[in-house]
């Protein structure tokens, strides 16, 4: 189900009303409920995916007893193994086996062997990256002792699908999100009204923005021989505020879903165009992705201490798995390894926590230095963002054999919305930048907000696509 799409038009508000006409008093009957309409959010694609989902959430909740009931280390580390083992299996067989069969057969192809190709053409469940490391996460702190194992299995399986975020994330924590089944809930019209705001300003990001620059994307990335330079170039701009709105609207309304229920969310993106390095960039973007390959994966491996071959090694690993958790083909792969190479400079050199701060904090406009360092960073993502767009890897170096030299520059006209509707998304977020909703929404005059509410909202009706569209990041 579509948060861009009348089915969900009318779910939400149905079981609104039922939740909090009674079924958010109890955390029995607040669990069942969550998980219930949870399974049918989720099977609304597939029924044949809750299986799935109900396997790795009975195998992880019972594995978690099992590590928290022993105090035999050899005991703890082969029950997380087994949890490790079972999610990593399930996700690299559904993701990834056509890829290694593909990959096999053309490494034969190259030494001169004639292999019949095949695949298993499987479907890929939707949201199982997403799902599969937030239950790893728990047995892996169940594991370190960061938190207890839970016995309520309900509250559990809700919090491994919790509707709003089970499909794109934000990938949850079991540390702050599954204790918030159990906590009363009560109406809390502050935390309601944030959650309006925020779906509000991510259906527009998803509508308005990004679905207007994915279909000239669509175009130009399907032809770039047909395309000046000058419209390749703006191509490269229009995906990489396609992709953000898309996957930062998701956030900001699975965010604000959640909030309607009672329920607090992490924040998935901070502004990350306004980012002055790609250190800062990733701190930003995508923030419970990087953050659990930061504590799960880069931490363990030794992080920035060691060596400068470790350090190197670690960077490489975090990236490339990085890359590889995105999709199975080679792009995502070279995208992962053009951000390592970015990276890699930065934390060698100590720089890489430079920029901690908000651009231009306490000013209106950045220095031209600060202003510079905002450019060059965006351009070096949207190269690499190039490699991620392509369907393989020869037609990102076609995009570039056609970006460059600039020979010409003609413009398509119907470019010019997208353009404007990203000029506005800039605007609107530069000026909130301090802040996780658009100013506009927190003034403190009456009309001020509600006439945003009303030109937002207008323009959600009058500019959407006629058709929902599928989020970006439900392929992952």
């Amino acid at each position: 189900m579509l948060f861009n799409s009348v089915d969900f038009a009318i779910f939400l508000p149905l079981i609104l009303l039922l939740y909090w006409g009674g079924f958010h008093r109890k955390a029995a009957s607040r669990s069942a409920f969550l998980l219930g309409v949870s399974y049918i959010f989720y099977g609304w694609w597939d029924w044949r995916f809750l299986i799935l989902i109900a396997l790795s959430s009975g195998l992880d909740f019972y594995i978690a007893q099992q590590i928290s009931a022993s105090d035999n280390q050899k005991h703890r580390r082969s029950w997380l193994a087994l949890s490790i083992g079972f999610n990593i299996g399930v996700l690299g067989f559904f993701k990834y086996a056509n890829f290694f069969i593909d990959s096999f057969v053309s490494a034969f192809t190259l030494l001169g062997a004639d292999l019949s190709p095949w695949s298993l053409q499987l479907i890929l469940p939707v949201g199982i990256s997403f799902y599969t490391f937030q239950t790893l996460s728990y047995t892996i702190d169940v594991y370190r002792k960061k938190i207890n194992a839970t016995d309520d299995w309900l509250s559990f399986f809700a919090y491994v699908s919790f509707f709003p975020q089970l499909v794109a994330g934000p990938i949850e924590r079991a540390a702050s999100l599954l204790p918030q089944f159990s906590t009363a809930k009560n109406v809390d019209l502050s935390l309601i009204r944030s959650g309006l705001h925020l779906m509000l300003w991510g259906f527009f990001k998803k509508l308005v923005v990004a679905d207007n620059c994915g279909y000239w994307v669509d175009i130009i990335f399907a032809e770039p021989a047909s395309y000046s330079s000058a419209v390749l170039l703006l191509g490269i701009v229009l995906f990489a505020f396609q992709i953000y709105g898309d996957f930062s609207g998701y956030s900001d309304i699975a965010i604000g879903v959640g909030r309607l229920f009672g329920f607090q969310l992490r924040r998935n993106f901070a502004y990350p165009y306004f980012s002055r390095d790609v250190a800062e960039f990733w701190r930003r973007w995508h923030i419970s992705l990087s953050s659990w390959f930061r504590d799960y994966l880069y931490i363990p491996l030794g992080g920035s201490r060691g060596s400068r071959k470790q350090q190197i090694r670690n960077v490489l690993l975090l990236f490339l798995i990085s890359g590889f958790w995105h999709g199975a083909n080679w792009t995502f792969i070279i995208w992962g390894l053009i951000h390592a190479i970015l990276f890699l400079p930065l934390i060698l050199l100590g720089r890489n926590r430079r920029y901690l701060g908000i651009a231009a904090e306490g000013r209106f406009l950045p220095g031209i230095r600060e202003g510079m360092a905002i450019l060059y960073t965006f351009t070096l993502v949207g190269i690499a963002w190039v490699f991620f767009r392509s369907d393989s890897v020869t037609e990102a170096f076609l995009y570039f054999q056609h970006l460059f030299p600039f020979t010409h520059f003609g413009l398509e006209l119907g470019m010019l919305f997208p353009l404007m509707a990203i000029g506005v998304l800039l605007s609107l977020e530069w000026m909130s930048r301090e802040e996780e909703i658009i100013f506009l929404f927190l003034a403190k005059q009456t009309w001020v907000r509600w006439s945003a509410y009303w030109v937002i909202g207008l323009a959600i009706l009058l500019f959407s696509p006629s058709e929902p569209s599928v989020f970006i990041y439900f392929q992952f």
